[in-house]
């Protein structure tokens, strides 16, 4: 790909959030990866005189459940396009009063319980160890919060997403135990976004949507989908509008430690790594192995 065709800018839309309004002069495509097909082809085209690329998480028609997600395929694919900054939109239930319907929170930490999620591009014959003890990049979620205050959105900045399995909602002893964690907000998918940006080296930020209570507050003690889409229709065309007016805030050069991620993160020397996984993995790797 030539550098003039790079795509800095990816945007993936979750549950409610499956295209972009004010995206022109779009197409469609296809990016083969190492890890098979991503959700959906990405559309690629220009939001406010950027290049953006568009990838529905849930695939077209929301046909892929938060556990059968591609999650590898995804990041890797925007990798390919050249991608520096990736901005994750996702319903999300809130574990705290101070988080209400309609809600932003654009957290800052993460809580993992998945169970069995491929969550790195490493293996198979290759290891590294990335840092992720600040999962989000703190320039890109700066910016966010920063563009979803200034187009009228409550938002909310940092707090805990606390990554569930699903695809059930939790049960009111799993949402009154997560409480008592100090956990902010639930949801089902951008722990592994997040994991496989950082590996990828890419800036990673979370509008995290919130769509109810989850099961805790006495007002919301059964959360059903019928609940959720009135408020993932008003979430969507929000975070429409800062998507949009976002991308023309971000800084030409990154600064932040994204960058280069894994530039003391991989062990294995390499006359040691298989020549199969890094061809596969080129796009990440190479600039640390000539």
């Amino acid at each position: 790909m030539a550098i003039d065709d790079k795509v800095r800018i990816g945007i993936i839309g979750g549950s409610g959030l499956y295209d972009i309004d004010e995206l022109t002069d779009c197409e469609e495509r296809e990016v083969e990866t190492p890890f098979g097909k991503p959700s959906a082809p990405y559309v690629i085209g220009n939001l406010r005189g950027h290049r953006v690329a568009f990838l529905a998480r849930h695939g077209k028609g929301h046909s892929i459940l938060p556990s059968e997600l591609n999650f590898r395929a995804n990041i890797f694919g925007l990798k390919c396009l050249g991608t520096e900054w990736i901005v994750s939109a996702s319903a999300v239930g809130s574990l705290q009063e101070k988080y209400r319907p309609q809600d932003i929170v654009v957290p800052d930490q993460f809580f993992d319980r998945t169970r069995g999620r491929i969550s790195t591009f490493f293996g198979g014959g290759i290891v590294a160890h990335v840092s992720f003890a600040h999962p989000l990049c703190p320039v890109l979620s700066g910016i966010a919060i920063d563009t979803a205050t200034d187009v009228g959105a409550t938002v909310h900045r940092g707090g805990t997403y606390l990554c569930m399995e699903g695809p059930q909602f939790s049960t009111l002893a799993e949402s009154n135990l997560y409480r008592s964690w100090n956990m902010d907000v639930i949801g089902m998918t951008n722990l592994q976004e997040a994991k496989l940006a950082r590996e990828a080296e890419i800036c990673f930020a979370t509008l995290a949507l919130v769509t109810d209570y989850d099961c805790w507050h006495p007002d919301h003690d059964d959360v059903t989908v019928d609940m959720i889409i009135e408020t993932l229709q008003a979430n969507a065309k929000m975070a429409k509008q800062i998507i949009a007016d976002l991308v023309s805030r971000l800084p030409v050069s990154r600064e932040c430690k994204c960058v280069d991620a894994l530039s003391s993160a991989i062990i294995t020397s390499a006359d040691s790594i298989p020549m199969k996984t890094r061809t596969d993995l080129a796009p990440l790797i190479e600039r640390y192995l000539s």
